[in-house]
């Protein structure tokens, strides 16, 4: 009956004529609770409704004032740029974020680094910056990156005439994220077998070579006439890659009807970028890979075109890398033995009857 209905909730038919029950009050989320009332699952949902309470409205901070010829300001103008827009959304957004953690960073007198004066930045107080971050040489490299194209926005303003950033040192990096080796990946699938959404994952990141926000946002219609079409993030570079028999199988194995995307949640919907790494470290820690990342099968797939005999061009032309000397690092790890004996092998008949 709807008068024994619970306070705040009301019975509404949906759009195929179907009672459902709705929980409304202001200041709270609204919220459709499942079955009915006298359900243990209804009054489960009902309970926690309650006890979250109601929504929490942040306070509006105040709008931060601009020092004129700051960095702050600099940001601003250079974000209004064509330059700028132009950027992928996603290279928008990563370099925004490590310039708002730069900018409000506190000198020793308490000042926000994104309240100095463009012009008062030297080489010599940018090398101690990065000098810091020693520890972490990739991270210390992208901001120096990214400091040197904020100056350089500075110069097209006529605010400066030289750029401080592009003349600190940069720092030797790392391996970087490990590449998985053929062992690691049999173990994988070994623990994630074919009609599980961890072994989909793998196929599609070794068949692709893509990066983890490729392989969140890739979805049915991407594929076409047998071959997997990838817009790569950086560069914007589309690559077309024949779909492999071990990513047909595990795509199979899954139920396609109505889900768009191909990797999801156990909800039918797709992970967030950050959400898709959480899980794959997941899935990897379960099959007993505690120094494998989705990063890292990007650069299996380039060990493995070097090991097969494929050439740089060839590689790019999966990875959807620009540079030969970017491919070039991450197929570093290929089987050197392996390769040593490729080109003995095509030696041959050089060696042909020799004593």
């Amino acid at each position: 009956m709807i008068s024994d209905l619970p306070p705040n909730v009301c019975a509404v038919p949906d759009r195929h004529g179907k009672i459902r029950y709705r929980f409304r009050r202001k200041g709270w989320k609204s919220a459709y609770l499942p079955g009915t009332p006298g359900d243990e699952k209804f009054h489960r949902a009902y309970a926690d409704i309650l006890a979250g309470g109601p929504v929490q409205h942040p306070t509006v901070k105040s709008q931060r004032k601009i020092v004129p010829y700051s960095l702050d300001d600099l940001i601003l103008r250079m974000k209004a740029t064509t330059r700028w827009q132009k950027k992928a959304d996603r290279t928008r957004h990563v370099q925004s974020r490590i310039l708002e953690r730069f900018t409000d960073r506190k000198d020793q007198k308490g000042r926000r680094y994104g309240e100095w004066p463009v012009k008062s930045i030297t080489v010599e107080w940018l090398d101690k910056v990065l000098s810091g971050m020693s520890e972490t040489p990739a991270a210390a490299n992208v901001l120096r990156k990214v400091l040197s194209s904020l100056l350089d926005a500075a110069i097209r303003l006529g605010w400066r005439t030289d750029n401080p950033a592009r003349l600190t040192e940069t720092y030797r990096e790392g391996p970087g994220h490990h590449t998985w080796s053929e062992d690691e990946i049999a173990a994988f699938r070994a623990k994630h077998p074919l009609g599980t959404m961890a072994r989909l994952t793998l196929e599609l990141a070794l068949n692709t070579a893509a990066r983890r926000c490729n392989v969140a946002v890739l979805t049915r219609d991407d594929i076409v006439n047998g071959r997997i079409i990838v817009d790569h993030a950086k560069g914007n570079d589309e690559t077309s890659v024949k779909m492999l028999p071990t990513t047909k199988a595990a795509l199979e194995a899954l139920p396609a009807a109505p889900i768009k995307h191909l990797v999801t949640n156990i909800y039918g919907k797709p992970f967030s970028v950050p959400g898709l790494g959480n899980r794959m470290r997941k899935w990897c820690n379960e099959a007993g890979l505690k120094n494998c990342s989705m990063h890292g099968l990007r650069k299996a797939t380039s060990r493995r075109i070097a090991e097969s005999g494929g050439t740089d061009a060839e590689g790019q032309a999966i990875t959807g890398h620009r540079k030969a000397k970017t491919f070039a690092h991450y197929r570093a790890k290929a089987n050197r033995a392996h390769l040593a004996d490729q080109a003995f092998d095509k030696l041959a008949h050089v060696y042909d009857g020799e004593d």
